[in-house]
């Protein structure tokens, strides 16, 4: 009881905070991303997102070689805790790399103008045609413009914190463009923030950066071995 009232007065301070913050820094970022070329979003990226979590109560500790930019583009897979993921990740990559979202974000007030000026891919997960359309948008992406990638295969929020089971679609990517795949693996932003709670939980999120696959090693996998060989990966840090 003590633990939830504490939880209960954090969050009631911190929520105003990270409202005020966002509505701050939100109009100021999608002027920044209009204006600029996307192989500098990072540099306003990385301390937004730092900012993000650190408001959130969040403190962030890194492990692992994060890929040299060099050696892209990559498809970052990472298991799906919370609203604060993508947040952790962005505090780390020093290049532009952007995601597929589900399409209901793009109407959210600056939200969605913010995704759609990004380069965020919308995904309509209820619509088999249209999500086949994206997954494709990606695979051109990819191999046209070398963009890196963002997908959390799990394709939501984990209810109970556990690592739920790979949808199939990124690794469709994988096979039909050849990118370097680099599993990441977070824990704490559940605790952080439950998908079924309202409340925050002060605390420290992990993210660590698994070594990168290369094609070489999956090219003659099925697309079922590879998405249980990368889920493996990441069950090992998660579980």
């Amino acid at each position: 009881m003590i633990i939830g009232l504490y939880r209960t007065i954090i969050s009631i301070v911190l929520w105003p905070i990270w409202f005020i913050y966002l509505i701050i820094i939100l109009p100021i970022f999608l002027f920044y991303i209009i204006l600029v070329n996307k192989k500098y979003y990072h540099y306003f990226l990385r301390p937004m997102s730092y900012l993000f979590c650190l408001l959130g109560g969040q403190i962030v500790k890194q492990s692992g070689d994060i890929p040299d930019p060099k050696n892209g583009p990559f498809l970052y897979i990472i298991n799906h805790e919370s609203l604060f993921d993508h947040f952790v990740i962005g505090q780390y990559i020093k290049h532009y790399v952007t995601a597929i979202a589900k399409y209901e974000q793009f109407k959210y007030p600056l939200w969605g103008d913010v995704a759609k000026f990004y380069g965020i891919v919308p995904i309509d997960r209820l619509n088999t045609v249209k999500a086949v359309g994206s997954l494709k948008k990606v695979e051109k992406e990819i191999l046209k413009n070398k963009v890196s990638f963002l997908i959390a295969p799990e394709g939501t929020r984990s209810i109970d914190g556990k690592l739920g089971e790979f949808k199939k679609g990124a690794f469709h990517i994988a096979k039909n463009t050849g990118i370097n795949i680099v599993p990441i693996i977070i824990n704490g932003s559940y605790e952080a923030k439950r998908k079924s709670d309202w409340r925050l939980s002060p605390g420290k999120i992990n993210i660590h950066f698994s070594n990168v696959i290369s094609f070489d090693l999956y090219a003659d996998m099925s697309i079922n071995e590879l998405r249980d060989y990368v889920r493996g990966k990441i069950k090992d840090f998660v579980d």
